[in-house]
């Protein structure tokens, strides 16, 4: 498959190209283009000079093409989720396909909000001097983004980082994941085909570094929008600096699940166990499974028994599986070696613990202290469930917050008191009570919020101000008598 540059399918310009494998069977499906620098520059060109002609109609007009294209997306959905489930491993049915309905709610929402979004009119008359004057704000695009999409949920991210973008009058450069970019190929395609102007909407594969770079570099980027590991981000901010480029980022996590000892131990081993949902490789996925003392024992055994010993591991296009594999082998590994380490670290694998290929046994490690590097600042993402036991609401509130990062969480406890007192205390973007925090409402704001996990609240309640400027306009002497 090719690049979408312009409006047209596209080859790299030294065509060169990289694979992309079906991580069940290790087989190529296809093959895509590896872009060079001119490929990028090419693609930033064709944006800058759409984007002006795209901000200029109304926004009724780029609102109705986007729901048309909604509208595709869900008349395609299994076409696109089969696509996604060869290429990203995901379970047909129960996320592929899901994942794409998502796509078109995100869409048609951004377009609502769009075609909502106010400016302001600053009260008169209460500052001496400005009594005649009438002072108003409207917003207005930012210009041409840069969407750098992870590999864990293509279709879904991208979503958040283009539909309001595009509705607001922005043009976006897309970056897509090297693992599995056919999916938003074919949305770009999609773009297009509903009546998107050609260049509004780039997307363009090959290295993560080389194009990240390179999109970064470019002064004519007004922001970049990264989902992505911390280090990388810290390497995009260093860059985007040297131009002052507005950069939005949703790191890293280590998201802590506490079950206290008066909580629902039904709801927290059900929570639990939906963490198996595409392999853990969540951001906002439960990452370190901070349980009483009193119910550790009790709360892994449930979890095996009632869950894990039930899910059924295999090719996503199967229907009856319920697992598939990891995106990579080279990404199951990293998991093993993880596991490993912690092992030395003194835990034990009481569950699991064994690679196949690009599949990954889920995995409960026991005896995790708070002292070990994968109950702070080591993620692991992919399906292991590490206990770190504690006997105080201090202790377990301690526990959560000895980690750079802060993306989100999750509080089991039928005491309301407990639930806000330590919703209040956890330094995280977001919390769920009675929930694993592995959740992302479209409505609600969601990001890093704290530390090292990120700066951006992308939802449809905050996306817009993310991917607009204010522009303040006053109107001297217009009310004068």
């Amino acid at each position: 498959m090719q690049m979408v540059i312009n409006g047209r399918m596209a080859d790299a310009s030294g065509k060169e190209t990289q694979e992309v494998v079906n991580p069940a069977n290790g087989q190529v499906i296809d093959t895509v283009p590896a872009a060079a620098p001119e490929d990028v520059k090419r693609a930033v060109d064709g944006a800058v000079k759409a984007q002006e002609k795209w901000a200029a109609l109304p926004v009724r007009e780029r609102c109705a093409v986007l729901k048309k294209f909604a509208n595709m997306v869900m008349e395609r959905r299994l076409e696109l989720g089969t696509l996604l489930a060869k290429e990203a491993g995901k379970p047909l049915m129960q996320e592929a396909v899901w994942e794409l309905d998502s796509v078109a709610y995100v869409y048609r929402g951004a377009c609502e909000v769009a075609l909502h979004y106010y400016g302001s009119t600053m009260p008169i008359g209460t500052e001496p001097g400005y009594d005649a004057d009438l002072q108003i704000t409207i917003h207005e695009p930012l210009g041409v983004l840069a969407c750098i999409i992870p590999y864990n949920f293509p279709p879904a991210i991208w979503a958040f980082k283009t539909a309001a973008a595009l509705a607001a009058g922005n043009a976006v450069v897309v970056k897509a994941p090297s693992y599995d970019p056919l999916t938003l190929l074919t949305l770009h395609q999609m773009l297009h085909e509903a009546g998107l102007p050609a260049g509004v909407a780039q997307c363009v594969t090959g290295s993560g570094a080389k194009i990240g770079d390179m999109l970064v570099d470019d002064p004519r980027i007004a922001c970049v929008n990264f989902t992505g590991s911390t280090e990388a981000g810290l390497s995009i901010a260093k860059t985007a600096a040297k131009h002052l480029t507005d950069y939005k980022f949703e790191l890293g996590g280590n998201d802590p699940f506490i079950l206290f000892e008066d909580g629902d131990l039904d709801l927290a081993v059900k929570e639990a166990a939906d963490q198996a949902r595409n392999n853990r490789q969540c951001c906002t996925g439960s990452k370190r499974f901070i349980i009483h003392n009193s119910l550790k024992e009790v709360f892994v055994k449930r979890l095996i028994d009632e869950y894990l010993d039930k899910l059924v591991v295999g090719d996503p296009m199967d229907p009856k599986v319920t697992m598939g594999p990891m995106i990579a082998e080279r990404a199951a590994k990293k998991v093993e070696e993880q596991v490993a380490h912690t092992v030395k670290q003194g835990a034990r694998v009481v569950y699991g613990g064994a690679r196949n290929g690009a599949f990954f046994a889920p995995t409960i490690l026991m005896d995790v202290t708070p002292e070990m590097d994968i109950a702070k600042n080591m993620e692991v993402f992919g399906p292991v469930w590490p206990i770190i036991g504690f006997d105080t609401v201090e202790e377990a509130v301690e526990i959560a917050n000895a980690s750079d990062y802060g993306l989100g969480g999750g509080i089991f406890s039928r005491d309301i008191y407990t639930c806000i007192q330590t919703a209040k205390k956890l330094k995280t973007g977001h919390i769920a009570i009675n929930g694993s925090g592995n959740f992302r409402a479209a409505e609600l704001p969601f990001g890093g919020g704290k530390k090292m996990s990120g700066n951006s609240r992308e939802s449809l309640s905050k996306v817009m101000d993310e991917v607009t400027q204010i522009k303040s306009i006053v109107f001297r002497y217009a009310f004068e008598k």
